[in-house]
């Protein structure tokens, strides 16, 4: 099994490099791109340049990953993807021991599924999707391309999530709806209906009561 060349540095990448290495899966250095190099060690791991990645780290031995989140919605990371894939490396899939995936689930390349998360019959996971920890994929749902899904996610079954897309913390999205392509979904947002391309559904944040807590526990 080929070691792991890991494209990032921030914490994205030390989460993965811990749950990699976990998995027996041994990382052998990370990269980033030339103007934000600046360490050459990560986690007793070279940090090295990208442009010189083939040359020092060759595809034929050696395996990728993008260990980068949503920025610029997911593009960056759909853009290294496929750089990577031209480039001939194979990329690095990673389903957490404790994921519960169904029987006939088809692992698609470059996609991540966090701890405790639950994939239901009949769904379908897209490539280059990031999902976080203790989410709910629910049956006969579909996350498509490029998506990234952040922790304790609901999708409910039936849902389509478009490509690019973006699920907060705590979203829930209803049965048989479509978030449509490029749509953000904030931290505990319910969705009940279709959203639009390049839509943006936040939640407001809780409202702070007038009272202390010291007055609200010692009353």
């Amino acid at each position: 099994m080929k070691e792991i060349i890991l494209f990032g540095t921030g914490n994205t990448a030390q989460v993965l490099y811990y749950h990699l290495e976990k998995a027996g899966r041994k990382v052998a250095a990370f990269t980033v791109d030339n103007n934000y190099l600046d360490a050459n060690k990560l986690l007793n791991r070279p940090v090295v340049p990208y442009n010189n990645i083939t040359s020092l780290y060759p595809p034929e031995r050696y395996d990728m990953m993008i260990a980068i989140g949503y920025a610029k919605m997911n593009r960056v990371r759909a853009e290294k993807f496929r750089e990577i894939t031209k480039m001939g490396y194979d990329t690095v899939s990673y389903v957490s021991p404790t994921a519960i995936v169904w029987d006939g689930f088809s692992l698609n390349p470059h996609c991540k599924i966090g701890e405790q998360t639950i994939v239901q019959p009949f769904s379908k996971i897209g490539k280059n999707v990031f999902i976080g920890s203790g989410c709910i994929i629910g049956h006969h749902a579909e996350i498509k391309d490029h998506s990234f899904l952040a922790s304790g996610v609901i999708v409910g079954g039936g849902a389509t999530v478009e490509p690019y897309s973006f699920l907060g913390t705590g979203s829930v999205t209803r049965n048989d709806i479509i978030i449509r392509e490029s749509s953000v979904v904030g931290a505990g947002t319910v969705i009940l209906n279709h959203t639009q391309k390049n839509s943006v559904h936040l939640n407001r944040s809780a409202e702070k009561m007038d009272i202390s807590s010291k007055e609200l526990f010692d009353s």
